[in-house]
């Protein structure tokens, strides 16, 4: 892991972890985040309320330990965080309420949604990091 990247990763790395860590047991709660997110990726009606919680937990748990873990390259790592900014700018984008109409500008309720694009470019950034590191210019 590059020094540069330490910040980046270790504070994302922990906030992902957490997350995926206090998802492993919703009680009543994995219901309502389920039909938001089938409202976003309609596939996801194929699995339970439960299931779906459950894999979400494990992924983000992989995920943040990816981020942590010094071994893991910035692609690969960058790779899954991208992933997951761009799946939650899709929650952002796609559900009624969250941004002001005809507008990309987030309502007071899709605040917490619309920052998560953070995600994205934290990600994205590791990838093209990782994807130009050690080329010259020309």
């Amino acid at each position: 892991m590059k020094l540069a990247h330490l910040p980046l990763r270790v504070t994302i790395g922990a906030f992902v972890l957490n997350s995926g860590l206090s998802k492993r047991t919703l009680e009543g709660e994995a219901e309502g985040m389920h039909a938001m997110a089938v409202g976003a990726v309609p596939q996801l009606s194929q699995l339970e309320p439960a299931r779906f919680a459950k894999l979400l937990s494990y992924a983000e748990i992989s995920l943040g330990a990816a981020l942590l873990a010094p071994f893991v390259p910035a692609t690969l790592a960058g790779l899954g965080l991208t992933a997951l900014g761009a799946g939650l700018v899709q929650l952002y984008l796609k559900t009624p309420g969250m941004r002001e109409a005809g507008s990309l500008r987030p309502t007071l309720a899709g605040t917490p949604l619309a920052k998560d694009s953070w995600l994205l470019g934290a990600g994205l950034t590791l990838v093209l990091e990782g994807l130009t590191h050690g080329r010259r210019r020309g």
